[in-house]
């Protein structure tokens, strides 16, 4: 599939956005790492519910952030106001690259992948309990498409599951404001719906520097969504303060 048919699909998804030609450039400015982000401090969590599903809410810290933001900025497509959106298919920026290579790295020093591999179990154990399965971390790139989002207060995402051009295996980082996303199971539009006259859905908190990991169930079963209208933004009783958040996501794109 050509590059402007898969934007025309995305478009159709996500809808419209106010930037969705802009592409991010292979800009050699990559991100500051500071000599403790791969210390073996991250700490990583299965959300409970949703196989597939680990978020990791001290991937970057604030310096990081900092520089990743930077990094982004620099790109040019979001120097006028109106943009909001910016795409990367193939070959991704140099700071994109290294946020991959800290995803992998993160991953592999959480000690989860040897704890398991090491063990005779099946393919679906191993899965079931690793942050990431072998097979996805290891593929080569690991991620080859990246779609950067800001959102202003009160701007989210309505309830989906990624496109099946996309690979198993997705990754999320949240900067600058925390939010909660919303996971509901895609067959509960009928089921639970009619059941128990609503949706269930599990609530999950994403501060800025976060990195939420979805493969298998959590990526084809749950739809996940972002309702940052008021009211809907709350965290054990709590309303978020909501302001400007970028998300930055990266996916690997399924060869046709």
């Amino acid at each position: 599939m050509e590059d402007d048919e898969l934007k025309a699909v995305l478009r159709e998804a996500f809808g419209d956005s106010s930037d969705s030609d802009c592409e991010l450039g292979n800009s050699s400015n990559g991100i500051e790492k500071s000599q403790s982000i791969f210390g073996g401090s991250h700490t990583w969590e299965p959300i409970t519910g949703i196989s597939g599903l680990w978020i990791c809410r001290d991937f970057l810290s604030p310096d990081e952030q900092s520089s990743l933001l930077s990094a982004i900025e620099r790109e040019g497509c979001f120097a006028d106001a109106s943009h909001n959106q910016a795409m990367r298919f193939g070959d991704l920026p140099s700071w994109a690259v290294e946020v991959s290579y800290y995803v992998r790295e993160s991953v592999v020093l959480s000690g989860y992948v040897s704890e398991f591999i090491d063990k005779e179990e099946t393919i679906d154990k191993v899965e079931e309990a690793c942050i990431f399965p072998p097979n996805l971390l290891w593929r080569e790139p690991l991620f080859n498409q990246l779609i950067v989002n800001i959102y202003q207060p009160g701007e989210g995402i309505g309830a989906h599951v990624d496109l099946m051009r996309f690979e198993d295996g997705i990754a999320v980082v949240s900067l600058e404001s925390s939010c909660v996303m919303y996971f509901s199971r895609v067959e509960s539009e009928v089921v639970c719906f009619e059941e128990t006259g609503k949706e269930p859905k599990i609530p999950v908190l994403l501060v800025p520097g976060s990195l939420v990991i979805m493969y298998g169930e959590a990526r084809y079963m749950w739809k996940h969504e972002i309702n940052r209208k008021p009211g809907f933004q709350k965290w054990q009783g709590e309303e978020i303060d909501q302001k400007r958040r970028t998300s930055v996501t990266l996916r690997k794109l399924r060869q046709m």
